[in-house]
């Protein structure tokens, strides 16, 4: 995997990769370059096997500062030649599908203010974890946009209609630890021992039985658009795919034996 915006680390034998943002001079702010390469490196570690949970990150004292006008201007006029339309259409809902139907999980690794798209880029990953000193703002009003990167779909469900017409129409700054008590993100951790906690999540992730947590995925995704009948009935049918896997015949012999599961991602 080549890239030119972004930073790879591949830890656990492979078993982790993490993405960083790496333009810090501008804040991680998203570019074309950034946004299909970020695309096209969820696709790359789906498709290996080896790859059992993926991490987005950013360098520098940003996680991700949104959009780069300059660079989406460059497509055209923004009224003659619909440039942000083809600059969502071309470039962000792609990215969003890669991490909405990725079958790894992939986690958001918040180091820094996550604004406008950048707050989205975070909070479409399946877990967001980020440091205290860290905030995350729905910028895209002071600027007169809408959320997009996914926010119209997911800020409601995960916040209900008033809090996300709150922060949609306000643009307000919250801190990590009220996106927290929110349920935006999943947790917090002090600056200092940030990276040594997620990367105790992240590997516990990497060694869980991949294809459940793939499978736990898609239901619950499914889960917005079924009623009860139709979940529980998507739910006898992955939960005879989960039990069809090597890692389910792992932790039952692990079970029985008494001892720890050795999973695989099988």
């Amino acid at each position: 995997m080549n890239y030119t915006q972004l930073e790879i680390e591949t830890h656990l034998d492979g078993k982790l990769v993490i993405a960083f943002l790496n333009q810090p001079d501008s804040f991680n702010s998203l570019n074309k370059t950034m946004l299909s390469e970020l695309k096209n490196f969820v696709h790359e570690c789906n498709a290996m096997a080896e790859v059992r949970c993926i991490g987005i990150s950013g360098r520098g004292k940003a996680f991700c500062s949104g959009q780069n006008l300059k660079d989406a201007l460059s497509m055209g006029n923004p009224k003659e030649d619909l440039v942000i339309q083809r600059m969502v259409i071309e470039y962000y809902n792609p990215l969003v599908n890669e991490i909405y139907r990725s079958k790894k999980p992939v986690i958001s690794l918040v180091n820094g203010p996550a604004v406008g798209a950048g707050s989205m880029l975070a909070l479409i990953c399946d877990i967001a974890l980020a440091t205290e000193s860290s905030y995350f703002s729905q910028a895209f009003v002071n600027i007169g946009l809408i959320p997009d990167t996914g926010g119209t779909f997911w800020l409601p469900k995960l916040l209900g209609r008033q809090l996300a017409n709150y922060l949609a129409f306000t643009g307000k700054k919250i801190s990590a630890a009220e996106a927290k008590e929110l349920g935006l993100i999943a947790d917090v951790f002090e600056d200092e021992n940030f990276a040594v906690n997620t990367m105790a999540i992240l590997e516990q992730i990497a060694n869980q039985p991949t294809k459940a947590i793939a499978l736990t995925k898609r239901a619950f995704n499914e889960s917005y658009d079924n009623n009860l009948s139709q979940q529980l009935d998507l739910e006898g049918i992955l939960q005879q795919q989960a039990a069809e896997t090597e890692d389910f015949m792992e932790g039952i012999s692990a079970f029985i034996e008494k001892r720890k599961p050795t999973y695989k991602g099988r």
